[in-house]
């Protein structure tokens, strides 16, 4: 009873807030019904491994040209929103302005779109940072993620399993072909947690897919150390048509 009463207490001095504009919600981590509305949540049909929208509809799984032209490492992949509007402004504050309360709120959002790719024994992994950049943002925002996506999924959680090998420089502006090429070997698989990966399955975690360069270095580095499949969840997708 004196629990509910403090609680009841804490919403009258602070009630919930919008994620993106303040304005009151009814719930924490929550958006107000405006910012809902013009946030870009993905539905619908996508590609089956990069989450991209297609048009049209299908009961089978579709794939966009570039996955059948490329087709990436991992198995299947999926994203909550697209990088555009609210979406892009929803992850540069989770990024760059600390403000760790949206993951609670996209982790949600992202589990929603990553069930059907849930798996026996699976295991959530966020892409790493290397050292470098990690001491100078001090988190890692896929890590955020990728616990959050793992409690609502009630999957296992290993946020040390991939090192960041090498510092790449930023990728902004780089070429689908020189991000690649950037990040040829860039990310390992730690020894120190390489029995937890072998032989299961791996969700691997980032806040954004552009080019998927990145996405693909870590997933080759799990399938190198023995993981028997490895699917994609990410915060938003890039998408240029969309």
């Amino acid at each position: 009873m004196l629990r509910t009463s403090l609680q009841t207490l804490l919403r009258v001095v602070y009630p919930p807030r919008c994620l993106l504009c303040g304005g009151l919600v009814e719930s924490d981590f929550g958006l107000c019904g405006t910012c809902w509305r013009d946030t870009p949540f993905l539905s619908g049909l996508g590609c089956a491994t990069c989450g991209t929208p297609l048009p049209g509809q299908s009961d089978e799984a579709e794939f966009c040209d570039a996955c059948l032209a490329m087709p990436p490492p991992w198995s299947q992949g999926a994203a909550a929103l697209l990088y555009r509007d609210n979406g892009r402004k929803l992850v540069l504050l989770l990024k760059h302005a600390d403000r760790h309360d949206i993951a609670a709120a996209a982790s949600v959002w992202m589990a929603r779109q990553a069930r059907p790719m849930l798996r026996e024994g699976m295991v959530a992994v966020p892409v790493p940072l290397h050292l470098r950049r990690h001491f100078s943002r001090r988190f890692n925002q896929a890590a955020l993620l990728a616990s959050g996506l793992a409690r609502a999924l009630e999957i296992g959680h290993c946020p040390d399993a991939l090192l960041r090998a090498r510092h790449t420089p930023p990728l902004d502006g780089k070429s689908r072909e020189e991000r690649f090429a950037m990040l040829g070997e860039a990310i390992r698989l730690s020894p120190a947690r390489a029995a937890l990966i072998r032989d299961r399955p791996v969700l691997l975690v980032d806040d954004v897919m552009t080019s998927g360069a990145t996405l693909s270095a870590a997933a080759d580095a799990c399938l190198a150390g023995g993981a028997s499949e490895v699917c994609v969840c990410v915060l938003a997708r890039v998408a240029k048509d969309a």
